[in-house]
Formats: structure tokens, C-alpha cells, sequence
């Protein structure tokens, strides 16, 4: 009863009142193929204690970032959190503040998340930016689906190089809306223009900077080519301490910039929470999904912020919503806020040339490495390597040396025999000149 609460008269009662026959018809549209056949081979019937001991002794399999030299990157990266940020977040005031359904009583919560808009535009180069979302991938299936409805078009292009699984959720949405979407096939060395892709019915073009094979590219001829064919531009940036060291999007005639925000104040979690940005151009304001907090004077003429824009379902009617999903991941932006404003503007371009120093000096050891090719020509802080042989039992093989190797490029284009043998590495400002000599030394050993 600990862990199953209801009795078969609760469910009952609850069906009833739903009018489903069974539970299993609350399954009927998950595909039979997607459904479990019998129950997860687990133990039956234990007590809390030794339920704790078996799945801690499964967690004990696991090997982390946190335990091993870790070059992992493509979209989720570890850097270093100050303290003070763990600490202020967890503040009770903070830590237990929801959501601001009453604005008008949530002074604090608000005030924070004007800085944190602030900072976003800032960062991107954009006029406007909102109040947060769920994560980068899904900012960037909001982005696309408010491009459709500033252009009244329902056809999209995604850059071959846009990270797989935001691809993904692009299409996942898109197809709600009956959106076509182009996928361009992915281009490791570098992908080409993208204009020519792009007709009277085309909506938007969606690209990543840097993209997920790590590549800088200047989008400000694909910017006006796209905007000349009456349609948008959207950046998505899975490494936002990228943004201390290279040309802002908005600075490249970018329309929509959205991207994830964990790389400050936000550690790795096992995937999540994360923390999606979105900044867009002022003309585009009220097509923006989530909330925009805005900035105002009391009747005594104080100082005070307000929810200037909120078309969600909840504050709403459905049809004039702009989203239906969205949300603002609170806490993970006050600790973005909290890292950003601990480094300052001065701090961050120091963080982000740490950081492309630290990688050009692992691109250097590992391209020496014999049989192994380096395909960037521009990076910032995260790279791709052609290998002599797949790149899934390589990595295996580092772990096996105590090193995460990075990302094989299996893992996210999988069935595509083209990604087998490339590897996507990222370093950080956490990854020391030892770390990076014993990797460049187990990567020969495991290639020998």
C-alpha cells in the first residue's frame, strides 16, 4: 500500500466516472508495439530498505561524469557551478515558489526573471526574450511553430547538422499541425547553403551555432536570403557559453534564437531539469510562446514588475494560446541568472576562451593520434573526429581506461552506417591538461 495507494473500488469509482471499461483502455492510443508485455523484471516484494539497496546497487553500475575525466558533450555539458549558486536556489523562498499565477504578489520571482530575460537578449542579440521554457529542444519546436503562424506557411527546413533530437521534436510537433518538414541529410565536414531550399511556401530554416558536429558558420547570408523569400531564420545554441566568445545570432539577422541553457548554473541531472531559452525580434512579440515579464512603477511610483504577456492555455482561451505545453523552468533560470551575474560580462569571455582554449589543445592531442581525422576547420569548445574503425567500441573501450569519450556519432544517427565511425568530443574549462594527455594516450591504445 506504501507504493499502490488505490484499491480496486477506487478504480473502479474512477473509471466509472472517466467512462473507460478498463484501465487498459486509457492505453489504447500508445501503440501495441510500445507497450510492456508483463511487468519489469524487478523484485516482487520488498520493503523500503532493501528496495533502496537493490536500486542503489544498480546505480553503483553507472559511470559518471562526476567519477571519470568526462569529454561528453552534443547538446549537454559540464562545467563548473560556484557554490553560491546551489545555495541561493535553495533559499526557501526561492526553492518553494511555484509558479506566478498571481503576478501581481510574486514581486521576487518576477524581478528575476526580468534580469533573466535580460540576460538572454543580451547573450543572443535579440530584442525580446521570454520568461523560459522546458528545455532547448522543445524552445526549439515552439520556435518553428511560431514561425507558422507569423507567415501563415506551413513548410519547414532543418539543417542536416541541427542536433538529431531536437530534429525530432520539431517533427513530433509539426505533425500535429500538419507542418511539412524538410530534413536536410546530415554533413560532418560542414554543411552548404541552405537558401536554396527555401520557396514561397517555406515558413523557416532552422540551424544550430555551433552545430552539433561543432562547426561555426556566419548565417548572415542565409539570414537575408531566407527573410527575402518572406521567411524566418531560427538559431538554436545547445552550448550558450558560446555566446561569451562568438557573434551573437541576432547580430546575424537571426529572427528566432532559442537554445539550453544548462551550461550556467544548471549541472548535467541525468538529463534534466534543463533550461530552454528563447529570444525573438520585438515585431514577433505576441507570437512568442510562454510568458514576457515586464517592468513597471506602482501607483506611488515605485519600481515594481508584471506579467506584461502570458497567452498560455491557462490564462487564455485554447485557440488564442500560443502554446500549449509551455512553461517556465523557474528555478533553473534563477540559478542561470545567479551563475551569469556571479561572472559578469568580463568573466563569461573569460569562461568561454578558457573553454576554446581547452579544446584546441585536446583537438591537437587527438588529431596526432594515428589514423585519426579532424573535421572542423572552426570550432568553439566541441569538435568531430573521423576514426579508423566505429566509434561505439572505441568509446567502450576509454571507459574501460576511465575516460568518457565523448559521443559516437551511432548513438545519434542510428541505422546510418555514414555516422559509425565519428566521434563528437566537447572540452570544458573542467577538463585539465592531464586529463586531455591520458585521453589523446588511451585513445592510441584503444586504435592500436
Amino acid at each position: 500500500m506504501r507504493y499502490l495507494p488505490l484499491t480496486g473500488d477506487d478504480r473502479a469509482e474512477m473509471l466509472a466516472a472517466i467512462g473507460a471499461p478498463s484501465v487498459d483502455d486509457l492505453f489504447r492510443d500508445v501503440p501495441e508495439a510500445a507497450r510492456l508485455s508483463g511487468p519489469v523484471d524487478l523484485p516482487r516484494h520488498l520493503g523500503e530498505f532493501e528496495v533502496e539497496q537493490a536500486i542503489s546497487a544498480m546505480a553503483a553500475k553507472s559511470r559518471h561524469s562526476g567519477v571519470m575525466a568526462s569529454f561528453l558533450g552534443a547538446g549537454a555539458y559540464r562545467h563548473h557551478i560556484p557554490a553560491a549558486v546551489d545555495h541561493l536556489i535553495q533559499r526557501s523562498e526561492f526553492l518553494t515558489s511555484y509558479t506566478p499565477y498571481q503576478p501581481e504578489i510574486a514581486q521576487g520571482t518576477l524581478q528575476y526573471l526580468f534580469e533573466f530575460q535580460t540576460q538572454v537578449a543580451l547573450l543572443t542579440g535579440m530584442e525580446v526574450a521570454n520568461a523560459s521554457m522546458y528545455d532547448g529542444s522543445t524552445a526549439c519546436a515552439e520556435a518553428v511553430e511560431m514561425a507558422r503562424r507569423v507567415t501563415g506557411r506551413h513548410r519547414v527546413v532543418l539543417s542536416g547538422n541541427l542536433h538529431p533530437h531536437y530534429a525530432e521534436v520539431i517533427r513530433t510537433l509539426a505533425a500535429l499541425h500538419g507542418t511539412e518538414v524538410v530534413s536536410k541529410p546530415a554533413a560532418p565536414g560542414g554543411e552548404g547553403d541552405l537558401s536554396g531550399d527555401v520557396d514561397g511556401g517555406t515558413a523557416c530554416v532552422v540551424v544550430q551555432y555551433p552545430d552539433v558536429f561543432g562547426h561555426v558558420t556566419d548565417f548572415t547570408a542565409l539570414a537575408k536570403a531566407v527573410q527575402g523569400a518572406g521567411a524566418l531564420l531560427i538559431v538554436a545554441v545547445t552550448e550558450v557559453v558560446a555566446l561569451g566568445a562568438l557573434v551573437p545570432p541576432g547580430a546575424m539577422g537571426a529572427d528566432i534564437v532559442v537554445g539550453e541553457g544548462q551550461g550556467l548554473g544548471v549541472g548535467l541531472q541525468y538529463g534534466g531539469p534543463y533550461l530552454g531559452l528563447f529570444a525573438a525580434r520585438a515585431k514577433f512579440v505576441r507570437q512568442m510562446p510562454g510568458r514576457l515579464c515586464g517592468e513597471t512603477v506602482d501607483a506611488t511610483g515605485r519600481r515594481g514588475f508584471v506579467l506584461t504577456l502570458s497567452t498560455r492555455e491557462q490564462h487564455i482561451r485554447r485557440e488564442k494560446a500560443t502554446s500549449n505545453i509551455c512553461t517556465n523552468s523557474g528555478l533553473c533560470s534563477l540559478a542561470f541568472t545567479i551563475h551569469l551575474s556571479l561572472l559578469g560580462e568580463a568573466g563569461l569571455v573569460k569562461l568561454a576562451a578558457l573553454n576554446h582554449a581547452r579544446a584546441v589543445t585536446l583537438a591537437d592531442a587527438l588529431a596526432g593520434v594515428p589514423g585519426v581525422k579532424l573535421l572542423n576547420q572552426s570550432f568553439f569548445n566541441e569538435f568531430t573526429l573521423r576514426l579508423p574503425k566505429a566509434a561505439a567500441p572505441v568509446v567502450e573501450g576509454l571507459v574501460a581506461r576511465g575516460i568518457l569519450g565523448g559521443v559516437p556519432g551511432a548513438r545519434l544517427w542510428p541505422g546510418d552506417p555514414a555516422a559509425d565511425d565519428l566521434l563528437i568530443v566537447a572540452a570544458t574549462e573542467t577538463n585539465s591538461e592531464a586529463e586531455i594527455a591520458a585521453f589523446a594516450k588511451a585513445l592510441a591504445e584503444v586504435l592500436a
